[in-house]
């Protein structure tokens, strides 16, 4: 090596130039075959397309947007939820300055033990809130849920967290993509963080929702396999909804009926513009609990409730197959392999594990910068989000250690004693119901 570059390379690069490219990639596999290849190559080639079609997009965007108007269609947007007393004024504030204003807003009070009641009833006879109903006895949020869809009259029904609020024009947003395509039947919103300068935990899941939500779901959606509308921002066709049967109980519910729309038929899209914030977990302990629900989910619906997707049999639809089996080896065959390239560190190369550690945090910092240049490419709020881009020499800890281990314990309690059952986030009972229902 040139003594020049002896000297301003730092020891570990050198160790590895020296290495040699072969021992490097050997060492590295997992890395360049996974996680380079998913994220960057076909992030990459897939954000170009996206981008390269932009104009032809935004053509049939208008068109749609004009018939949009132009019908005029009754809309259902529900809240279902529990002692969220203390958002709903600015809810209904932040909704009543949509430019979409043919809407209806049903709010179901899922046994609050708060003042969500007394709130939600002098909303609703100051008429900011059009329906306003009250589960005295909890039934769960897909209970809940399914209540405010028997009240609803829309055409097309928006369901809504209690805690967002919404860019001006979100639910016209969410709208549009309906009259792109009458196939479509199920509308993702774009989720991201509100409070993400409360708290490193907040700073971290806004970056994780950027990369994940905001660009990686134009990636889904774009390659067809689009497999989860968020609960916290989704539209539905109500004939969709009917015909899938609602909610079902669980954790991971969002995920549920996305793929229970897929599978009657119908093809399901994510909304870029359509702009909703949410605030996170502040604390790393809400976020573990948090995210133990969430990846239990996985183990449950796309494993077991929804594993009929995986076999040829009459209705065998390979863009649902491709839906679900990305999302399952990503997150769940991956995280097995994770752990096997790590045993497979230590024993063959313990020698030299600070020269690993050091590299492997190069390389995946590299990748993350590269992610967020994507992601700028693609933001209404580039200026706000630069804020971020100091955090994000810790996001390779935050995903890729701490949220790898939350997972892999979420899955072990899911797969060996189903652990969702006995979650608090929904009552005993309908838990019971849903365990003997194989829901």
């Amino acid at each position: 090596m040139d003594p020049y570059w002896e000297y301003i390379l730092p020891e570990y690069i050198e160790y590895w130039n020296e290495v040699g490219i072969l021992k490097f990639i050997r060492i590295f596999w997992y890395f360049f075959a996974f996680e380079f290849l998913r994220y960057i190559m076909v992030d990459y080639v897939i954000a170009s397309y996206f981008k390269a079609n932009e104009t032809r997009r935004e053509k049939k965007w208008s068109a749609a947007r004009e018939q949009l108007f132009a019908e005029m269609p009754f809309v259902s947007i529900i809240i279902p939820g529990k002692n969220e007393g203390k958002h709903l004024f600015k809810l209904t504030t932040s909704l009543a300055e949509q430019t979409y204003k043919n809407f209806e807003l049903i709010i179901v009070d899922d046994g609050s033990n708060d003042d969500t009641p007394i709130i939600g009833r002098n909303l609703e006879k100051l008429g900011l809130i059009h329906t306003f109903l009250r589960n005295e006895m909890r039934g769960g949020k897909a209970s809940a849920a399914n209540l405010a869809f028997r009240y609803s009259r829309g055409s097309l029904v928006v369901h809504l967290d209690a805690d967002c609020s919404f860019d001006y024009d979100a639910i016209e947003n969410i709208l549009v993509p309906f009259y792109m395509d009458k196939r479509i039947g199920g509308v993702g919103g774009n989720v991201k963080v509100r409070n993400y300068k409360e708290s490193l935990s907040s700073k971290l899941q806004a970056i994780e929702y950027l990369k994940t939500v905001s660009v990686g779901r134009i990636i889904t959606s774009t390659l067809g396999i689009y497999k989860i509308i968020s609960g916290a921002f989704g539209a539905f066709r109500r004939d969709a909804l009917e015909k899938v049967g609602g909610w079902d109980i669980g954790p991971g519910l969002d995920g549920d009926i996305t793929v229970k729309i897929r599978k009657s038929g119908y093809h399901t899209v994510f909304s870029h513009k359509a702009v909703c914030l949410t605030s996170v977990p502040n604390t790393f302990e809400k976020l573990t609990r948090q995210r133990l629900r969430w990846d239990k989910s996985i183990i449950r619906f796309r494993v077991r409730k929804h594993k009929d997707i995986y076999f040829p049999h009459a209705h065998f639809n390979w863009s649902n197959f491709f839906a679900l089996f990305e999302n399952l080896f990503y997150n769940v065959i991956l995280d097995i392999a994770w752990w096997i390239y790590i045993i497979d560190v230590i024993v063959n190369y313990s020698g030299r594990l600070d020269n690993f550690l050091l590299m492997n945090f190069t390389l995946y910092l590299i990748m993350d910068f590269v992610q967020m240049v994507s992601i700028s490419m693609f933001s209404e709020r580039k200026e706000e989000e630069l804020y971020l881009w100091k955090y994000l020499p810790l996001i390779s800890i935050y995903t890729g250690i701490y949220l790898r281990i939350v997972r892999t314990k979420a899955y072990f309690d899911e797969f060996f004693f189903k652990r969702s059952y006995d979650d608090a986030w929904n009552p005993v009972k309908s838990s019971t119901q849903a365990k003997v229902n194989g829901f």
